[in-house]
């Protein structure tokens, strides 16, 4: 089932991506890990717009695999009802293309970051069961189908089942119930049949959402519907997940003859204040949540790196199911975990810290240490 791409990527852009902090002289990430797995990164709107130089270095130079971070989630690129905002997309894809790399649509049904009109209708109610098929299919095909050919896969639901392995009550849960996901596959297999699709969720180490998950993608082929590969976002701390839990997900999603992907890996340093990565959750700031404002304390950086030692580990271990690992952004100064759920704290959650450079974890990875 795993099936991993590789694209060449030209010589002026690897003149452009020697100007950041790494060398060409050790191997990159994607060099190092071309045998195993494609490794990314989300990359935001201000990136590839060219706002953000010697981030793009390090994509460019390092990097085989690109997910949107947030300009193809539904309230960004289908704000109101037959109206599409295409610009920020098109840059995205094009950025990819330009460099050679894979690229990652996310996503395409989401609860979160969901454009207000979508599921009520002018009063203010719930569309009907068939109202919100109609819509679904249309943000799915005409989404899916503007980038057919050009994406390589597609996070088609996100997001989807509790920690306890029920549904998620969300607006397409209420008016389709469990349909709404094997509907989702469809129209977006209808719209790119070449494209690969995926079910992507946080704390997928819980027994019972790990559970769920597969009796989803049981009854999908079953159906004889496409499916490709389960997303174990990862967004993990220092005291999470549970890894003999995590790599049991990972073992058990893979005899499901799926490709299992890492798909927004983050290590937060500081204390855990929040239940999963609900983006909804939010925490009145308090000194004492933001310990490490001015830099990490070495013996907490030590901790961190060989706690990311040990997840790069375990993936290498689990290479022939695991086709994809992306970090959620690219450098600690761009990660989401420093204004979630508290605002204003300062995190370390990515593998190149503030100025850029590579982190401990994964220099001694290039070096085979």
């Amino acid at each position: 089932m795993k099936r991993i791409i590789y694209a060449a990527v030209g010589a002026s852009l690897l003149l452009t991506a020697c100007n950041s902090s790494q060398s060409t002289e050790t191997p990159t990430l994607k060099e190092h890990f071309k045998n195993d797995f494609l490794v990314g990164a989300a990359v935001p709107v201000r990136h590839v717009n060219g706002l953000d130089p010697k981030a793009d270095s390090i994509v460019t130079l390092h990097y085989n695999s690109i997910v949107a971070e947030n300009c193809m989630k539904s309230e960004s690129i289908h704000p109101q009802e037959g109206k599409y905002e295409w610009d920020d997309a098109d840059t995205f894809v094009k950025y990819g293309e330009d460099r050679g790399i894979a690229i990652i649509g996310h996503c395409l049904v989401w609860h979160s970051q969901l454009s207000p009109w979508f599921p009520y209708d002018s009063e203010g109610k719930q569309v009907s069961a068939e109202v919100m098929k109609e819509r679904l299919r249309d943000h799915i095909h005409t989404i899916v189908g503007r980038y057919k050919g050009r994406i390589h896969g597609w996070d088609v639901v996100n997001e989807a089942i509790e920690d306890d392995g029920s549904y998620r009550k969300t607006p397409f849960y209420e008016i389709l119930g469990e349909e709404y996901i094997p509907l989702a596959f469809q129209y977006a297999h209808e719209a790119d049949p070449d494209t690969e699709l995926y079910l992507n969720d946080y704390s997928m180490s819980k027994p019972a959402k790990r559970e769920t998950y597969k009796k989803i993608v049981t009854d999908l082929k079953n159906r004889g519907l496409r499916i490709d590969g389960i997303g174990m976002q990862s967004h993990s701390g220092m005291t999470h997940p549970d890894f003999a839990e995590y790599e049991k997900s990972i073992e058990e999603f893979g005899k499901l003859g799926v490709n299992v992907m890492i798909t927004e890996l983050d290590m937060s340093a500081l204390p855990n204040v929040a239940s999963g990565a609900g983006v909804e959750q939010n925490v009145d700031y308090e000194k004492t949540l933001n310990p490490y404002a001015d830099g990490l304390p070495e013996e907490v950086a030590e901790e961190w790196n060989s706690r990311m030692s040990t997840l790069m580990e375990l993936y290498k271990k689990h290479k022939d199911v695991i086709s994809r690992v992306t970090w959620w952004g690219t450098y600690d100064g761009m990660s989401w975990l420093n204004d979630w759920p508290v605002k204003g704290r300062t995190d370390y959650a990515l593998p190149f810290d503030r100025d850029y450079n590579m982190k401990p974890f994964l220099k001694k990875e290039l070096a085979g240490e």
